[in-house]
């Protein structure tokens, strides 16, 4: 129907009826280039950024690498105790002695085999998100619990390693790095989309400065590596 000379004038109306999809797709992306935090139609919908999706993909096949090497080396040390460990570097770096300890089995199985189970399923979640999926709220919550779990669980048997066995595993330096990685960007892309209740700053922060608490983390294992076991290091350099 044609518009009269007394109907008011929408130029947004008009200027998205011009709009095709493909140019309206265009527009957005030129809006989350200018403010990277803002999140595009297809996060808001439960969808996540191809980038992150490939990030879940290789963090996840780095953890089932570590996770399959840890339990490869526990049946080995099961089916001779004094074996030769690839994987026992120096005084402080080793895995021959995690192996046997209970906070290595804290759940029951080995947290080996646990660990292939957790970074299998993120890998499928990784896939899923790279083929487009667009979960719905819930499946983005489950998935910050389970990051967040994942997290508690690298705290803790951190202090294990720092103030209990004396020593740290490699393999399971891996899957500590790989489980902050995920994390924080599981948190950062969750809230970007709006699957979480925070808002403002909060997002922002969260999404802007993710690497940042990812490498404070890392920084912070790294410091406490070298003052906690100094004097294992002095004798390692020999100094």
């Amino acid at each position: 129907m044609a518009r009269t000379h007394d109907e008011p004038v929408d130029p947004v109306g008009d200027l998205d009826e011009l709009l095709t999809e493909d140019e309206l797709l265009i527009e957005e992306q030129e809006l989350v280039q200018l403010d990277r935090a803002r999140p595009t139609r297809h996060q808001r919908l439960g969808g996540a950024p191809r980038p992150f999706s490939w990030l879940l993909v290789a963090s996840a096949v780095v953890g089932l690498w570590a996770s399959i090497e840890l339990v490869l080396t526990e049946m080995k040390v099961l089916e001779d105790p004094l074996a030769s460990l690839g994987c026992d570097i120096n005084p402080v770096i080793g895995c021959g002695t995690f192996i046997t300890t209970w906070q290595a089995h804290v759940l029951g199985p080995p947290n080996a085999v646990l660990g292939v189970l957790a970074f299998g399923a993120l890998l499928g979640v990784g896939v899923m998100f790279a083929a487009g999926a667009r979960p719905a709220r819930w499946f983005w919550r489950l998935l910050v619990l389970a990051v967040l779990g994942g997290l508690g669980f690298v705290v803790w048997f951190a202090y294990q390693s720092f103030a209990v066995i004396g020593s740290l595993c490699p393999y399971c330096l891996v899957t500590w790095v790989v489980v902050i990685v995920v994390a924080f960007n599981v948190l950062a892309r969750a809230a970007q989309g709006g699957h979480l209740p925070v808002r403002g700053g909060a997002v922002r922060s969260l999404v802007l400065d993710r690497w940042l608490m990812v490498g404070m983390s890392l920084g912070l294992i790294v410091l406490l590596a070298v003052l906690v076991f100094w004097d294992k290091w002095m004798l390692v350099f020999g100094l």
